[in-house]
């Protein structure tokens, strides 16, 4: 976990994976960088937003990969899931529903699906493109715990790859690309950018 800059209750907090997404940021905006992976995420930003002060909003900026054909391009998120928490059986187990879809940003935008496989070959791609466009490895975790400290979140990602297989070769070769998408849509999306 990375904290840059001042966190007040009148500037939102942006939030990020690693340094490769963030290169091309240029704000005095603080910026939280989580590392890879769900636990990651969720424990760099619970510990943020608990000790506070608290930021106006939380923005997650990132990269995901494309489970369907022709996702190009940056994308406000509108719901994120889990795709890699067995709910079914946790239900029938328990009789409560763990890992349920949560509701972020943008009502009308797509469905991000959040776990911590870095997907990259077909099967998993076609399994996951039944519920989802999109994949992540943080954005249900932050989800988690914005909702948790009630503090509103928006997702935005923009697309590396088309999580098949050369996944992991197209996200190295894309990410100074995507590092500069996200910052452009940053700076015309955040009034308090710069």
């Amino acid at each position: 976990m990375q904290l840059t800059g001042e966190i007040t209750g009148t500037r939102p907090l942006l939030v990020l994976a690693v340094k490769e997404e963030a290169q091309c940021l240029d704000t005095s905006l603080p910026v939280l960088l989580t590392g890879m992976g769900k636990v990651n995420a969720a424990s760099s930003l619970a510990a943020v937003l608990g000790r506070g002060p608290r930021p106006s909003h939380v923005v997650n900026l990132g990269t995901a990969g494309a489970l369907r054909p022709d996702w190009t391009g940056t994308h406000v998120i509108g719901t994120v899931m889990q795709h890699d928490l067995d709910s079914d059986t946790l239900l029938s187990l328990t009789g409560e529903i763990y890992g349920a879809p949560l509701t972020v940003g943008d009502p009308d935008g797509p469905t991000l699906a959040t776990g911590d496989s870095f997907i990259d070959d077909e099967a998993a791609r076609a399994r996951l493109a039944a519920h989802a466009p999109l994949v992540d490895m943080e954005g249900y975790a932050l989800a988690t715990a914005a909702h948790q400290a009630g503090v509103s979140l928006h997702i935005v990602k923009h697309v590396s790859d088309d999580a098949g297989e050369g996944a992991a070769k197209s996200w190295r070769e894309s990410v100074a690309e995507c590092a500069h998408a996200l910052a452009d849509w940053a700076a015309r999306n955040i009034p308090d950018y710069a």
